[in-house]
């Protein structure tokens, strides 16, 4: 039999799997969250706040399992209490989606120490932490995902968000580092890496005409992305279908690096 004839939708499908997403309760992260659970997946959602009645209705309507932990990502006991709950609720984790994220925008003379520190501490030592101890129950198991997301600016320098650039540099790096390591044992780890995404945080950029204009003169596609944008990237590179793409930082940006 031709080996072709082996591949089926069904290679895309996550039933039966267990997903955590961090910061899956808005924005981006509520987009992975619903797209995984409409894949078939049960979710784990680590959340600063509780503001999760919304992402709980969304994921349950798709019939699928979530459960919410107040947690700072930047604490270690936070970040093992994700695990441990993923770990009793569910017996397994097979998709680590590592969404939380921040940015703290200033000139770069005026920028403040405390706040290159906040945005590293959430963005690229959370990231590598959490997937540290993730990767160890998957090594276990012998099979995982790991997405991190990455961002333009994991290419490109941008202007008054040096710690957001540096730590999303550093989050296409621990992807690839992660990837040589770990995919001897059956885990993949990719990362997404967003374009000009209509959220709160791009928000400021959206309402400043000039910034705005300047944007969408540069994306092809001629609009900003939305969260709907980014789910099918984020149920491929969780399911079988991607199980030969490793280290990759996929784009998805409407053509923007290109330009």
């Amino acid at each position: 039999m031709n080996v072709l004839n082996n591949f089926n939708m069904d290679f895309f499908r996550l039933d039966g799997k267990v997903a955590i997403v961090t910061g899956g309760n808005t924005g981006l992260g509520q987009g992975y969250a619903v797209a995984l659970a409409k894949a078939g997946a049960d979710l784990v959602v680590p959340t600063y706040d509780k503001n999760w009645d919304e992402t709980r209705e969304l994921i349950e309507k798709e019939g699928r399992k979530v459960v919410f932990v107040q947690a700072d990502l930047t604490k270690k006991e936070d970040r093992d209490n994700v695990v441990e709950t993923a770990m009793k609720e569910f017996g397994k984790i097979d998709i680590l989606v590592n969404n939380a994220g921040t940015i703290r925008r200033a000139p770069l003379l005026e920028y403040k120490e405390e706040d290159w520190n906040a945005v590293m501490d959430i963005n690229l030592n959370a990231v590598y932490f959490l997937s540290q101890e993730v990767a160890k129950i998957m090594v276990e198991q012998k099979s995982g995902k790991i997405i991190n997301i990455a961002s333009m600016l994991s290419f490109q320098g941008g202007k008054f968000v040096p710690s957001y650039t540096a730590s999303k540099h550093g989050v296409a790096g621990i992807t690839k580092a992660f990837a040589n390591e770990l995919a001897c044992y059956n885990i993949q780890t990719n990362a997404i890496a967003p374009g000009y995404i209509e959220t709160a945080n791009t928000a400021p950029i959206r309402a400043d005409e000039k910034r705005n204009a300047e944007i969408l003169g540069r994306i092809p596609a001629e609009r900003w992305g939305n969260p709907f944008d980014l789910m099918a990237s984020v149920v491929f590179l969780s399911s079988r279908a991607s199980d030969y793409i490793n280290g990759h930082i996929l784009a998805v940006d409407g053509g923007w690096l290109v330009r």
